[in-house]
């Protein structure tokens, strides 16, 4: 019953038996090999861009921090929200690989509205050369709190960008995740809305560890790849990425993962019904449940893992409520929901 990060899950066989598949011989190194080319080329086909720039990467940090790197300028900001995933999870990374860049966060919830977006930027360029120039706007999908972003809203988004001549950038962590729950393709979630730069992850839907990088307008990718050796995340077997996101992209594996998480996850919040206050309903593949302390202590003792959001449960009485963070991957199975919901209905 592991439910505190889908980082935390297995990859799959199909990307170790990949991998074991790359093993075999003696391949070109740095990305001028076969396999990479044809990865590059699959991708461009799924996101219905023939011309895109795709390149690959070991981590989401890397390929978030390198990408708004190359929209970005040292003497810029980029605008993100709240609780957007390059805050509050990169250890400013990406003001680091920027140069210095700062964040500049948009007031309001997880997801940014696109009327204090455009008020922010607004807000901004208003110092002349004692504050800084605007720079991208970054938006992370599925949110931090297991929020999706509608199609339309990326769009309104997109749109403020567009009347200041600002580039965007997605940042998709879980972004399988994001298309299974619209319902809708890639291309739709990224260039169609205006999107100029997408991250199309993989590590946290059962690759070991890629991450591709797409540039929709394939003039800054020379730049990207500059940054990306210097900063030192240039793989000099580069098959062996090459190979994860090839086995990812097989018989849309990709879709068919990110569909077993969400199913799990809409699963575990009807299973807890009655036991616990979702704190968001299920859009994706994370909720954040409030429950009685007695719940928790009955769920830690069985050996469930997850992340306790809010709250001291050693300090807590039995009945005060604390918030966990429960997080499915694809390898959560209906049996460890089944399991995880009646322990805490019977608590």
């Amino acid at each position: 019953m592991n439910f505190a990060s889908d980082n935390a899950g297995p990859a799959h066989p199909n990307v170790i038996e990949a991998l074991s598949r790359a093993n075999e011989a003696h391949v070109a190194g740095y990305g001028a090999d076969e396999l990479t080319a044809r990865v590059r080329h699959r991708i461009r086909h799924l996101f219905e861009a023939p011309e895109a720039a795709v390149e690959l990467v070991a981590t989401g940090t890397a390929a978030n921090s390198l990408a708004l790197a190359t929209l970005c300028q040292p003497f810029q900001t980029v605008f993100c929200s709240t609780t957007g995933h390059i805050h509050e999870d990169e250890c400013n990374a990406p003001e680091f690989y920027t140069g210095g860049a700062k964040l500049t966060l948009v007031p309001g919830g997880d997801k940014m509205d696109a009327g204090a977006l455009r008020d922010t930027i607004a807000a901004e360029e208003s110092r002349g050369v004692h504050g800084p120039m605007r720079g991208p706007v970054s938006i992370t999908q599925i949110t931090e709190r297991g929020n999706l972003y509608a199609l339309d809203e990326i769009r309104a988004l997109t749109d403020v960008a567009r009347e200041y001549g600002l580039p965007v950038h997605l940042d998709g962590a879980r972004f399988s995740n994001a298309v299974v729950a619209l319902g809708c393709s890639p291309a739709e979630m990224t260039w169609k809305a205006g999107v100029d730069v997408a991250v199309f992850g993989g590590t946290k839907n059962g690759l070991m560890g890629v991450e591709a990088v797409i540039f929709f307008d394939p003039k800054a990718h020379r730049e990207f790849e500059y940054r990306r050796k210097r900063g030192g995340h240039l793989f000099s077997k580069f098959r062996y990425l090459a190979a994860q996101m090839d086995a990812y992209l097989d018989a849309d594996l990709w879709h068919r993962l990110a569909g077993e998480a969400n199913a799990r996850c809409a699963e575990l919040a009807r299973g807890l019904e009655g036991v616990a206050t979702l704190r968001n309903r299920p859009q994706g593949n994370m909720i954040f449940a409030d429950m009685p302390a007695r719940a928790h202590k009955a769920l830690k003792a069985a050996g469930a893992e997850y992340y306790l959001w809010e709250g001291d449960l050693e300090a807590a009485g039995d009945e005060d409520m604390l918030t966990a963070r429960l997080v499915c991957d694809w390898s959560v199975s209906t049996e460890d929901v089944a399991r995880f919901c009646e322990i805490a209905r019977s608590a």
